[in-house]
């Protein structure tokens, strides 16, 4: 009964272990068959892209620079102690020469800090803090661009599935005339030249299969290296496209540029250049004033003779209370002529200021000629994408009529192959068109501020 037992308990981890592995296999295979949103592939580059990780990282060193400027408001504090062992012919404690064996010692602490030195400390902390904010704006444009380059490449994935999509669908069709052909060809309605036209394009159809599935590798495989993951297994998931309309645009390309100038971080980090160069100017500025400072210090000594033996050498406490003594000093510095340096300085800094000045028209300049082409871009994609449905489906209802005349015989292979043929071109125009359009709209959102991953 007891081997009985046991042997029960172990069929039933045994059940539990397999139990446990299937659970295990089908999570693995759930998580293979994942497939990636945008909003999930955006999110996912912004959380582990290495050049983002790495600005980051600039941002933490530019707040440490912070604290080491504020670390200049503060006094220098230090402490000294030394020793010095000497022998040989000097006077010992009654002022008689003799040889004898000396040891000194000294123990200090001594302070410096600045009372004022021309308002440098301050522009220096103030120069710290906006190299923060400029650190967190060269973050944000790096943020936009891969952004914005993560929502083209998965665009550039699902035109490429959509193109192999229609590639197999004329394979299938190829196929299908192969096998009609030959029924006629046997039944002697049509030559072989037919026949071999027939098969000939079934083979273009079936080698523009493979064309596409390789594109399509490539376009996931670009993809996934962008999100610096591994491509095997990946996949994305389809989004939801509207249809074009003028409401979907804005009134003007002014009102994006507009709302531009208020938030883009390329318009921000431009206008801090200016303020900074405006400080780096005050800094300069401050070598004309004079400069300010104090010191404060303590100190004691020992001294004992080894081979003293008149006058009893003092106790080393006792010493070191009774020779503590004390220091405070004032130093003023007055610049009167240093080789016109801070004046040179003073102008190189105001050369600068005007420098980052035009530096700001120009990105002015640039945002606004890059609003009014996307707006142009985005007006005719809308439309582009317009017409190409409009002749897409105008092909498809010729082609329904074509395959009904080309079945009963009354339309030969040459036209039908031309009919065809411009479905194959109206499907394409169409797929590009549309993915072109949505990519040109986000490109507008993305000026405007909108969220693009939606």
């Amino acid at each position: 009964m007891l081997i009985v037992k046991l042997s029960k308990q172990k069929i039933q981890i045994l059940k539990t272990k397999i139990l446990v592995l299937a659970g295990l296999m089908l999570s693995l295979s759930t998580f293979s068959q994942k497939k990636w949103t945008l909003k999930e592939c955006v999110d996912y580059a912004l959380e582990n892209n290495i050049t983002v990780k790495q600005n980051k990282l600039n941002i933490d060193l530019a707040k440490k620079d912070v604290e080491i400027a504020e670390g200049n408001f503060l006094p220098n504090l230090n402490a000294s102690s030394s020793g010095t062992f000497s022998s040989g012919l000097s006077q010992d404690r009654t002022g008689i020469l003799r040889n004898t064996q000396n040891f000194n010692s000294s123990f200090g602490l001594s302070g410096v800090g600045s009372i004022f030195n021309g308002f440098r400390n301050r522009n220096t902390k103030n120069l710290a803090e906006l190299n923060v904010k400029g650190s967190e704006l060269d973050l944000n444009i790096i943020e936009n661009d891969i952004s914005l380059n993560i929502v083209n490449t998965y665009l550039n994935v699902l035109f490429a599935k959509e193109n192999l999509a229609v590639a197999r669908t004329q394979a299938e069709i190829s196929t299908k005339q192969i096998e009609r052909a030959k029924a006629q060809f046997e039944a002697g309605a049509i030559p072989k030249g037919d026949l071999l036209n027939v098969e000939s394009t079934a083979a273009n159809d079936n080698q523009n299969v493979i064309i596409q599935e390789n594109t399509l590798n490539i376009a996931l495989l670009r993809l996934a290296q962008f999100l610096q993951i591994s491509n095997e297994g990946f996949d994305v998931d389809t989004i939801a496209i509207g249809s074009p309309s003028a409401a979907l645009l804005y009134d003007s390309a002014d009102e994006v540029y507009t709302k531009a100038l208020t938030y883009r971080p390329e318009i921000g980090r431009a206008m801090l250049n200016v303020e900074n160069a405006d400080l780096n100017i005050e800094l300069e500025k401050g070598n004309y004033l004079p400069s300010l400072s104090y010191s404060l210090g303590a100190g004691t000594s020992y001294f004992h003779q080894f081979n003293n033996i008149i006058v009893p050498n003092d106790n080393f406490f006792s010493q070191i209370n009774d020779r503590i003594r004390y220091n405070a000093g004032l130093s003023l510095n007055i610049p009167i002529f240093n080789r016109f340096q801070t004046k040179n300085r003073v102008a190189k800094s105001r050369i600068n200021k005007m420098n980052t000045e035009l530096a700001l028209e120009n990105q002015k300049l640039q945002l606004q000629q890059e609003i009014e082409q996307a707006f142009l871009d985005a007006k005719a994609a809308a439309k582009t994408y317009e017409a190409a449905n409009i002749s897409l489906a105008a092909q498809k209802e010729a082609f329904k009529n074509a395959q009904v005349s080309y079945n009963y015989g009354t339309m030969t292979q040459f036209d039908f192959d031309q009919v065809r043929n411009r479905l194959v071109n109206a499907e394409s125009t169409m797929i590009r068109s549309k993915y072109d359009y949505i990519f040109r709209t986000k490109v507008l959102k993305f000026y405007y501020g909108e969220s693009i991953v939606d």
